[in-house]
């Protein structure tokens, strides 16, 4: 592990914030660096920005130089969606209604999301750090760059280093109804010797794709990075670089996002129960079990637990981080694998919920030690305070 000169570096920070930065130790095998900016208080004057708490990282971590980059596109893109959603129901707002497509999922697209994807996808593109994308309102995963970008064709670009995932407007069919919307983020390396043989024939070139696809379908172990922005009465920007969940608010005043939420860590436990209870009797009875348990008070915490469910993931995850609680998109009769999509939903929120000390689960397996087969493979999920989602794990390996 090097060592860096914590002095010089707190005199530099002086003027701005009082911290104090920290050799560390990640927690994740997905980390790829030694050294965080270990923010220790907020600044409630002028505070610290997301381009300086980036770059604080890639001075410690030169090797992560590039992916602070691609950090600032998410960061623009986030701020451009912000807007778009806040003026989504203006009667003359071009986002109102339906594209008149359907998703590879075989959901109807609204306007809002296809303009969604697009801003991320430029945004992504135009900071030259990226090689391939995978997005919910994509049918494959696409190369990026205008000259090369096909519809249903992998290319991979050997000199861009990044793979990036996203849900570009989670909870989009509520915003028509004022409520909390985001952006779910997450990067992976790439195979650098992942190409494409321009010279390539018939069956040639679907095995090279192929293995380029490997690039997209990658366990979240794999993660370098994660984040979400949530639309709601504040814009919210919360990341993890596999040390630690950071949390940071827009100020419109400045057009900034500055850090509000410095090393989240989730409650070990709570009283917060964040699910579709609608569907409970189609659940596998041992979450049926713990969850009747824990309305009762006879829950191993012995807290009496109360519901609190918006129905879109990142207000309800970022609500859970914050409190604590459990929240959960289980698997039932009717949908054996859950809804939500293990590459782009379920693995990033996963990392990030991790890094602020929380537990995320199928019920029986780690989301984040499953590997996809499918880009848009769905997942059971239930992620949230640690002992209490213990509890459900516990429930099914004793079933």
């Amino acid at each position: 592990m090097k060592t860096f000169n914590t002095a010089l570096l707190a005199l530099i920070l002086a003027p701005a914030i009082a911290f104090s930065p920290t050799a560390f130790t990640p927690k994740s095998s997905s980390a790829l660096f030694s050294k965080a900016p270990i923010f220790d208080e907020v600044c409630d004057t002028t505070g610290v920005t997301l381009k300086r708490f980036l770059s604080e990282v890639a001075m410690l971590n030169p090797e992560l130089s590039e992916l602070t980059t691609l950090f600032g596109g998410i960061e623009t893109a986030c701020k451009a969606l912000t807007n778009l959603v806040k003026r989504s129901q203006l009667p003359s707002s071009e986002t109102l209604g339906y594209q008149g497509e359907v998703n590879i999922q075989g959901e109807d697209q609204k306007k809002l999301d296809v303009i969604s994807n697009d801003i991320l996808k430029r945004a992504l593109r135009f900071t030259g750090k990226l090689g391939v994308l995978a997005s919910e309102e994509e049918d494959e995963p696409v190369n990026i760059m205008p000259d090369k970008n096909k519809k249903a064709e992998i290319v991979i670009d050997e000199g861009e280093k990044y793979v990036a995932v996203f849900d570009p407007l989670d909870g989009s069919s509520n915003v028509d109804a004022g409520i909390p919307t985001g952006t779910i983020i997450g990067i992976y390396e790439h195979d650098e010797n992942c190409a494409i043989d321009s010279d390539c024939v018939g069956d040639e070139c679907t095995e090279q794709e192929a293995q380029c696809l490997a690039n997209t379908l990658q366990p979240g172990t794999n993660l370098v990075a994660a984040a979400y922005c949530l639309y709601s009465s504040s814009t919210f920007f919360v990341l993890t670089l596999g040390a630690g969940t950071y949390g940071f608010t827009l100020d419109e005043n400045i057009g900034e996002f500055v850090l509000s939420h410095p090393n989240i860590k989730i409650p070990d436990t709570s009283s917060i129960l964040s699910f579709n209870e609608a569907n409970t009797y189609m659940w596998d009875k041992p979450l049926q079990d713990v969850v009747t348990g824990w309305k009762n008070g006879t829950g191993k915490s012995g807290e009496t637990f109360s519901s609190r469910y918006v129905g879109s993931m990142v207000g309800d995850v970022h609500r859970t981080l914050l409190y604590g609680g459990v929240f959960g998109y289980p698997g039932d009769a009717k949908n054996v694998n859950g809804k939500l999509r293990l590459l782009y939903e379920g693995a990033p929120m996963s990392f990030i919920m991790e890094q602020a000390g929380g537990l995320s689960t199928t019920g029986t397996k780690r989301v984040m030690e499953i590997s996809p087969e499918i880009v848009h493979q769905r997942v059971p999920i239930i992620m949230g305070s640690k002992n209490d989602v213990q509890e459900v794990i516990d429930a099914y390996a004793a079933a």
